[in-house]
């Protein structure tokens, strides 16, 4: 067995030999089979003079909706640096033989720095190692990948992207949305409500009117602030919008409720994000009608559970049995 060489070693001094965040146990290493998907066996040896890295969209969360590309590089990697927020039935389709690391945030909370992330892809290329940078959603949708691109290109690495359904589109489909209608919302906005340390939220005004169906990322546990930042813009206190969780997976939930009511929603775990817009007061009507709530009902919010059952995990499972047993 041979000691796996630290990608991290340029955060110090050049010479120095520093394991990766999470170096594998003999265990993981001789026993692949047995080892979570954060304690792999260490890289395919690769013979080229740079490696290649991969910003890999990993989609919303359902392995049936990665795009071909993305499944294939999961298999062909030699390392994979994964957010927090991708599932593990995603992380399961990754090769035996390539190294998985996690290196992902939670509520502003990083158990790695984006300039620790930009030398960890930077120094495993340099290694010969193929890098997958595995992201949920997709990578150019508040994915950071204009910072780590830009890493790669002043190292002098080469790189590509590989898209994939971004959370808010996904959510959107099981839901049975039309993000756009001509008779209700002309255009769509993507916004986030987090903003780099230091730096103040962007100005929304003029981004959101009523005609706009809004998707907001990163939607924090501050509802109340949130609504009234969007009041506050000029959209209406009886303004329709879906707060969508975990979407694709089988813990999806989706709770329907207007901006004047969002305070008083539940707080989702993360990934959650919110569809604003006519569009939703479309779904909702539906939604009202399928569960009994007429016109004059006093309930004007509530859970609707979208949980796609036991049965959805079994054609991703048989797909994660079916790469492997190719091999």
């Amino acid at each position: 067995m041979h000691c796996m060489r630290s990608f991290t070693a340029a955060l110090t001094l050049p010479s120095a030999s520093i394991f990766l965040l999470g170096t594998p146990s003999i265990r993981s290493l001789t026993d692949p089979k047995d080892a979570p998907a954060s304690h792999r066996m260490k890289p395919r040896k690769s013979m080229k003079k740079h490696g290649k890295v991969y910003l890999v969209g990993a989609g919303p969360g359902d392995p049936d909706l990665l795009t071909v590309e993305a499944l294939r590089l999961l298999n062909a990697a030699d390392v994979v640096f994964h957010d927090d927020l991708v599932s593990p039935e995603i992380l399961a389709l990754i090769s035996y033989e390539a190294y998985v690391e996690s290196v992902g945030k939670r509520c502003g909370h990083a158990g790695v720095t984006q300039q620790q992330i930009h030398s960890l892809l930077i120094n495993a290329a340099k290694e010969g190692w193929n890098v997958v940078r595995l992201k949920s959603g997709d990578p150019l949708v508040f994915g950071r990948a204009g910072e780590e691109l830009e890493a790669l290109h002043d190292a002098g690495i080469e790189c590509a992207i590989v898209p994939g359904i971004t959370s808010a589109f996904g959510a959107a489909a099981r839901a049975g949305i039309p993000l756009t209608d001509r008779r209700l919302a002309s255009r769509i906005v993507l916004l986030s409500n987090h903003q780099c340390a230091g730096k103040n939220l962007f100005d929304w005004k003029g981004a959101v009117s009523e005609d706009t169906t809004a998707l907001i990322y990163m939607l924090g546990t501050n509802y109340e602030s949130l609504a009234e930042r969007l009041q506050a813009d000029g959209l209406k206190p009886e303004t329709p919008c879906l707060l969508v969780s975990h979407a694709t997976t089988p813990k999806q939930r989706v709770h329907p409720t207007t901006l004047e009511r969002l305070a008083d929603a539940p707080l989702y775990p993360a990934p959650a994000l919110l569809i604003l817009g006519a569009v939703a007061a479309k779904y909702v009507e539906e939604e009202k009608l399928e569960s009994g709530h007429g016109e004059g009902s006093a309930s004007s919010s509530f859970t609707i559970d979208f949980g796609l059952g036991d049965d959805r995990g079994e054609p991703s499972k048989t797909l994660a049995e079916t790469i492997r047993a190719a091999r």
